[in-house]
């Protein structure tokens, strides 16, 4: 069930969203962090729940979001699982059998690609 604007949208909600929305492109970060930055450590499932929550008219880039081991969360094979894995790949983000290597595509975890790009 999604909220619509005449919904009011909870604080911790909107947080969780304003940080998801700010995840760089060919960039990815776990539930954990995102509920850290969002002022809510601890509460990555709430991430995950906050995000199936998401407003229509808010575009937000939910497919950045793995696992705390670089996981795709979906059931391998499912739909969300082949979107999610293909929106990750068309921003240059490499996954191999449903992972990605969070120390070369998380957030701000390379000082020289963020500031210079891709190698």
């Amino acid at each position: 069930m999604n909220l619509d604007m005449s919904d009011e949208i909870p604080d911790a909600h909107r947080a969780i969203f304003d940080v998801v929305a700010r995840i760089p492109r060919g960039r990815v970060a776990s539930y954990g962090e995102i509920a850290a930055r969002a002022g809510l450590p601890g509460r990555a499932r709430m991430v995950g729940k906050v995000l199936g929550l998401a407003p229509d008219d808010r575009p937000l880039p939910w497919f950045r979001v793995l696992r705390s081991d670089g996981r795709i969360a979906f059931p391998p094979r499912s739909a969300p699982y082949r979107e999610q894995r293909a929106r990750l790949i068309e921003e240059g983000v490499r996954v191999v059998a449903g992972r990605v290597d969070i120390k070369a595509f998380g957030w701000e975890r390379d000082l020289d690609r963020e500031l210079w790009g891709h190698p």
